[in-house]
């Protein structure tokens, strides 16, 4: 559903809160940027506004969209540096029949190599939590 009410307790604001742990990639005054826990491909990495309780784009003010996505173009680049993918995909769902599993507004940056097929959210399980703090910090080391 594209409409409903903001919780407060989903995993990502219990991230913002510091009460869940993650594989932290970027921060800024803006956006927060980590490790999908249940990659769809080597490098999959989510970008959220700090200061928003829209659980999707279509609820957020248009300043937060614009800091947003420059956090996402930045976490971009790096994850592009990092990884050297043959491309990337961006990509933000909005509501459960597109995908969206988390009612807080997130970006995915998911790096792609051709011929490696990009896996289904979820379906390899929870990944290696020392793999993805690896992979942040080679990540975060290529961060302008």
């Amino acid at each position: 559903m594209l409409d409903g009410t903001y919780d407060p307790d989903n995993i990502f604001a219990k991230i913002l809160r510091g009460e869940m742990g993650c594989a932290r990639v970027f921060e800024d005054d803006h956006v927060f940027a980590f490790m999908d826990v249940f990659p769809q491909a080597k490098g999959h990495t989510l970008v959220i506004p700090k200061h928003s309780t829209a659980r999707n784009l279509l609820e957020e003010e248009p300043e937060r969209i614009t800091n947003l996505f420059l956090g996402v173009q930045r976490v971009a680049k790096a994850v592009r540096a990092a990884l050297n993918p043959d491309g990337l995909v961006v990509t933000q769902f909005n509501g459960a029949p597109a995908g969206q599993t988390i009612y807080h507004l997130h970006v995915h940056i998911i790096p792609r190599w051709e011929g490696v097929p990009m896996g289904r959210h979820a379906s390899g399980g929870m990944a290696d939590m020392e793999e993805l703090k690896a992979l942040a910090e080679q990540i975060a080391a290529k961060i302008a």
